[in-house]
């Protein structure tokens, strides 16, 4: 076997390695089951209890009181763009968007797609979506506020989230979800893809509050509708099992190995402030991103060309540094510090950047 290297990936990206050990580790025989987790029944005590301490976890890390429920769903963050006008945005009402980025742009034009009246309260775009728009008048009729918590291509991040003026605020959170502790109240729904944050791609965590599935529409297909899956504690048809017992193994990693948000948004701030630090005091690398805005999650960053940067990647996979190529929509570089990549994979990226720019300049 050859050893593990330090993962840098946007997504699918890198998992804590006491969850891959735990997971490897009763693969074949879960809890005496005698089968694998990829084969016990969703209907199974074994499933039951996966799933009910996920959603347990998710509960006592996030604060969240009986008035939100916690559902685990198919269809990526993607499904959700649409998802969430369908079933929260009734007719003859507008909703506010604000434009970070390429995911939240998605979010918009499904919105469009289904003739829902969107309105962009405030955008980014105009300085290639490289900051966080602040002081945003909202309309205080919209039936919610849509942000992008995480913008993974730019590098960009809400800091703190706006101030709604009682707008029910709902967020995708799929790149930093569990990555700091933050007052949910404000929050009428989140939704988070698992793939960078929380664990294997194919399955997105939503929270709901109470008063939102109020709003949806008895005409709607049934599994695009929020209340299916409240009623049937998720289970209406079978769901991803073995990306929920990650996930909920994850979760456990975070409450007790780590001890909570707080701690692990200490770390973040660490691996974050290593690579910023690097990039500020290098006259070779340029950040992308305006330093009020900047990710925790992903940093990007440029190269003085594009052929240093292509053999930057190169080098650092050739050094166990992988997953530092940019998105293709914008080049450069980037590197994926969610709550999984370790302190000493931060390290190791700043001692390769200082001597690959040592040997270029």
């Amino acid at each position: 076997m050859n050893e593990r290297i330090y993962n840098f990936n946007p997504g699918p990206a890198a998992h804590p390695l006491p969850v891959l050990e735990e997971i490897a580790a009763e693969f074949l025989n879960f809890k005496g089951s005698g089968m694998s987790i990829t084969e016990v029944s969703h209907r199974s005590k074994w499933f039951d209890e996966v799933i009910e301490d996920a959603s347990a976890r998710v509960r006592r890390l996030l604060e969240l009181d009986e008035s939100f429920h916690v559902l685990f769903l198919q269809g990526g963050a993607s499904l959700q763009f649409c998802m969430v006008p369908m079933n929260l945005l009734p007719e003859g009402h507008s909703a506010d968007y604000v434009n970070t980025g390429a995911w939240a742009t998605k979010a918009i034009r499904e919105a469009g797609i289904q003739q829902k009246a969107v309105n962009v309260a405030a955008s980014s775009e105009d300085k290639g979506f490289s900051y966080i728009p602040k002081d945003i008048s909202f309309n205080p009729d919209a039936a919610y506020v849509h942000i992008t918590s995480n913008n993974t291509i730019k590098g960009t991040q809400w800091a703190s989230f706006p101030d709604t003026g009682g707008t029910p605020l709902i967020s995708d959170m799929s790149s930093d979800i569990m990555s700091r502790p933050f007052d949910v109240s404000p929050f009428g729904l989140i939704y988070a893809g698992a793939q960078k944050n929380l664990g294997p791609a194919g399955v997105t965590l939503v929270i709901i509050r109470n008063d939102m599935l109020e709003r949806v529409p008895d005409h709607l297909p049934t599994m695009l509708k929020y209340t299916t899956f409240v009623e049937r504690n998720s289970m209406f048809n079978t769901p991803p099992c073995f990306a929920i017992y990650t996930v909920q193994l994850v979760l456990k990693w975070i409450e007790e190995t780590i001890g909570g948000l707080e701690k692990m948004e200490r770390i973040n701030r660490r691996k974050a402030g290593l690579l910023y630090r690097a990039i500020d005091e290098s006259e070779f690398y340029t950040g992308t991103a305006e330093k009020e805005s900047r990710s925790l999650m992903n940093v990007t960053f440029r190269l003085p060309t594009e052929d240093l940067e292509k053999s930057f990647v190169r080098e650092a996979l050739e050094h166990g540094l992988s997953g530092l190529k940019g998105h293709r929509s914008v080049g450069g570089c980037r590197a994926s510090i969610y709550n999984a990549t370790p302190l000493e994979a931060a390290n190791a990226l700043v001692d390769f950047m200082g001597e690959f720019a040592r040997k270029n300049r």
